[in-house]
């Protein structure tokens, strides 16, 4: 026989899986969507990054991030830096210049000379205060991931390319990739 407690934990199983469905669900298309039309530059910048607190299973929400400018092709030692917090779910897709930086991030790779132009770049995630601040003890005052980004231009145009810096992060380890 269904006992109430067993209706009620099969309803929240139903609304739970309802809810996956419409996330994974593609949104239905209308006359007048365009799936290869652009997201504007000011939807996102080209390097974005997305943090995730393995310790909790959650979105690393509120994570102080510094994007910095390591080396271009006519310099070594640009280091023009960005910052930004991640939002509830983790990510930054916009930076703020620091100090007397004032050009943006597209600003920057759109005046490259080339199409094919490389920029090394750095994030750095301040996750050593932020665990403190939630009384956790973390081995890692830092992590900074270095990578090199290939291109130019604006969205859209030749030469534009994404690129993503994920991080897992926990305590005691971290793990990152290219992402998407």
């Amino acid at each position: 026989m269904d006992s109430p407690q067993n209706n009620q934990q099969l309803g929240r199983t139903t609304n739970r899986l309802a809810l996956y469905q419409q996330q994974i669900s593609p949104a239905p298309h209308t006359k007048d969507s365009n799936p290869k039309k652009p997201t504007s530059m000011a939807a996102r910048d080209p390097i974005t990054c997305h943090c995730l607190n393995t310790l909790s299973g959650t979105p690393a929400a509120n994570l102080p991030v510094t994007l910095t400018l390591l080396s271009t092709p006519t310099s070594t030692s640009s280091n023009i830096s960005f910052r930004a917090t991640t939002n509830a779910d983790g990510r930054v897709a916009n930076w703020t210049p620091v100090g007397t930086a004032s050009e943006s991030v597209p600003a920057i790779l759109a005046a490259l000379p080339a199409v094919d132009s490389k920029t090394n770049w750095s994030v750095r995630f301040d996750v050593g205060p932020w665990y403190e601040a939630q009384g956790v003890e973390s081995f890692w005052p830092e992590v900074e991931v270095k990578f090199t980004v290939k291109g130019r231009g604006r969205e859209g145009e030749e030469g534009w390319r994404h690129y993503h810096v994920p991080v897992l992060l926990g305590p005691w380890n971290y793990s990152t990739y290219r992402g998407s």
